[in-house]
């Protein structure tokens, strides 16, 4: 596996396996109508195009299997803002793999901690607590349309 940059070029993929995985991972924790209203806004080509800089791709034997965004967002703490992979990639250490890339490009931005938002339902929470974070806080953020974000504040000490 290999963790690289995204360019422009990348959008339709990252688009694709947002579409493969969001249903999957929110079916039982949103409603169809909030997933119509959450993906464009946060998949749209010209979202991304603004965003591409802080992408990556995740790629096996030259096929892209997921991406994550992250960047630094103060002189000690990086976010981890997104992080999915094509549901057939699953539990065998795409994740787990991601977060050992990230977390060693944050020690070397100097960093001391990553943290990230997790809808409090998803089965993820259980992977990060695994592999190391905690849950920081609880946080609840309108994301309009009537809808909210009921999310876990996690993080990860490097």
């Amino acid at each position: 596996m290999i963790l690289r940059k995204a360019t422009l070029e990348d959008i339709p993929l990252i688009q694709e396996i947002a579409e493969e995985a969001w249903r999957p991972t929110y079916g039982h924790i949103l409603t169809e109508e909030q997933t119509l209203y959450m993906i464009p806004m946060m998949y749209a080509s010209e979202v991304l195009q603004k965003q591409i800089e802080i992408f990556s791709m995740l790629e096996m034997d030259g096929a892209a299997i997921g991406y994550c965004a992250f960047e630094k967002t103060s002189e000690t703490d990086g976010k981890l803002h997104k992080l999915y992979m094509r549901p057939s990639v699953k539990q065998k250490g795409a994740g787990s793999f991601i977060i050992a890339q990230i977390s060693h490009q944050a020690r070397l931005m100097g960093l001391s901690s990553i943290y990230l938002n997790v809808n409090k339902h998803n089965s993820a929470v259980e992977f990060y607590l695994k592999k190391g974070f905690i849950k920081d806080r609880e946080m609840i953020l309108d994301i309009g349309n009537g809808y909210v974000m009921d999310d876990y504040v996690m993080r990860l000490m490097l």
